[in-house]
């Protein structure tokens, strides 16, 4: 849906929203399915950054820590980008984890 011009609304094609939040692979590097791959680069940023408002926020979890080469790319795409670590309670695990938050902002209307 990134990749299409008509977006993520299917009942309004070109519909641009305030933020856009991703928790589809492991991180930007382990995805769960090849195809995902395309989203990570400058170019599959960049169309994802064609759905928001401006100044509208793009974020996405990763269960790695921060990426320095993936916050470059996606600072090219973004006017702002940030990796934030966050540190929670895992239940499952019964112990403390951590994962990454990535945060990028779309540049203001010209």
């Amino acid at each position: 849906m990134a990749s299409s011009a008509d977006g993520f609304d299917p009942e309004r094609a070109g519909r641009r929203f305030d933020a856009i939040l991703v928790d589809i692979d492991h991180s930007p590097e382990n995805f769960l399915h090849p195809s995902h791959a395309s989203l990570y680069s400058a170019e599959g940023l960049a169309k994802v950054a064609n759905h928001l408002r401006p100044d509208g926020v793009f974020a996405l979890w990763s269960n790695d820590p921060p990426d320095d080469a993936f916050s470059e790319t996606l600072s090219r795409a973004f006017v702002a980008a940030q990796a934030h670590v966050v540190t929670f309670y895992n239940p499952v695990q019964d112990r403390e984890a951590t994962n990454t938050v990535y945060v990028a902002r779309k540049r203001l209307a010209a």
